[in-house]
């Protein structure tokens, strides 16, 4: 029997898990299409797009979306921080920047595909580190 994609997942439609799921995808494709430019800023374009069309329809595409684009706001800001130390050191400070823009673009990449699909599922999910701007 094919999956129906309005079929109801712990309370939530099949339209609105795909929606969220997109906004978190959105994310990680800003992140590859940037390539990390200017400390990963595309990467909060797509869940802020996805927000501002289905907030108001969507209770929990509203929500996952908030919490994608709070986390790509995080990850932004982590990598101009580190930017800045980097040029601050003038380019010094970019041995120790650079292994750490590594392992924060591998800890966006592991836990927005986690997000995606946990959003898939229908569950809500939080990241475990990110601030919340958006509320």
């Amino acid at each position: 029997m094919p999956v129906v994609a309005t079929e109801e997942r712990g309370g939530v439609s099949g339209d609105e898990r795909q929606w969220a799921m997109l906004a978190h995808l959105s994310a990680l494709l800003g992140y590859i299409v940037t390539s990390g430019w200017a400390g990963s800023a595309g990467g909060f374009l797509g869940p802020l797009i996805v927000w501002m069309m289905k907030k108001d329809t969507m209770p929990f595409v509203d929500q996952q979306a908030k919490e994608a684009l709070n986390f790509s706001i995080t990850i932004c800001i982590a990598f101009a921080t580190l930017w800045m130390f980097g040029i601050m050191t003038l380019g010094i400070g970019f041995l120790i920047a650079l292994p750490l823009m590594l392992v924060v673009g591998l800890y966006a990449l592991v836990y927005t595909i986690i997000a995606s699909m946990k959003a898939y599922e229908g569950v809500p999910y939080r990241y475990p580190i990110a601030l919340r701007p958006i509320k």
